[in-house]
């Protein structure tokens, strides 16, 4: 079921090992593109002798793999589908692990005026109303429901050929914007991993609508007898201990801090 979706594997798999020594996790490009993954997951592997096969998709995808028992959690970032996971039968209890922020990138020249704007309602207000090109992942991503919902805040719905809804993930988005000189809104880890290549600026962030929780969730064992709960725990009380906080406040991506670790503030 996993043919055509991009398997990022930072770790090399044990020879010999057992089943509970490999933990399959489907995440957001996001966690893997920014390179968190890769800083945080060889600790856990060094504290556990768990490897994690990394399976990074769009929220969406990611939540069907669970789903699918394709994958045995999920580390992801739209809470009213992870709800639905979990009143599914699907996953067990959901975890606050960290969160990030979404950001509106476009052209240097700006020319719907975004950048003067008091809150991201009025930033896409702006862009509607001066019809100017937007480009949305339109992939059923976690960043994709997102902007949706931001969208409805507005009042209408966005539509006509200002607005390109193109089905790829965050990268290829923002190479797309960079091409037709068009706004998106990417996470502020993919910005900073492409923004040398282009042609583009920051132009609006700080809004707390903006803001970008993720939360852990192990597939049920109840509903998919093969999945690795055993992995999946030790995943879950790693990533919120101490430990795991601390080096997701750690990382940092040309000296900006990416993720803000959350888990100790949900009261869980």
């Amino acid at each position: 079921m996993l043919a055509g979706i991009f398997l990022a594997l930072p770790f090399s798999t044990i020879a010999g090992s057992n089943a509970d020594s490999l933990l399959r996790l489907a995440t957001t490009t996001s966690t893997v593109n920014s390179g968190l993954l890769d800083y945080i997951l060889p600790e856990f592997t060094k504290d556990t002798r768990i490897e994690v096969q990394t399976i990074a998709v769009g929220t969406g995808k990611a939540l069907r793999l669970g789903r699918e028992g394709d994958v045995d959690i999920v580390l992801v970032h739209a809470r009213n589908a992870e709800q639905e996971f979990i009143d599914g039968g699907y996953g067990i209890e959901r975890f606050d692990v960290m969160y990030n922020d979404f950001i509106l990138i476009g052209p240097h020249d700006d020319p719907a005026q975004i950048s003067a704007s008091h809150s991201v309602t009025e930033v896409l207000k702006k862009i509607r109303n001066s019809r100017s090109a937007f480009i949305s992942r339109g992939d059923n991503s976690g960043t994709h429901k997102k902007e949706l919902s931001l969208w409805q805040k507005t009042g209408f719905t966005p539509q006509g050929d200002w607005y390109k809804s193109v089905g790829q993930g965050m990268g290829k988005v923002i190479q797309i914007a960079n091409e037709l000189d068009a706004y998106t809104m990417t996470d502020r880890g993919t910005w900073l991993a492409y923004q040398s290549k282009l042609n583009l600026a920051l132009l609006y962030q700080g809004d707390p609508p903006l803001f970008n929780p993720y939360g852990i969730i192990a597939v049920s064992p109840e509903r998919h007898a093969h999945a690795n709960h055993t992995g999946a725990e030790s995943l879950i009380a790693w990533i919120t201990s101490n430990k795991g906080q601390r080096l997701i406040g750690e990382f940092t991506v040309k000296g900006e801090q990416l993720f803000i670790p959350n888990a100790n503030l949900s009261g869980q």
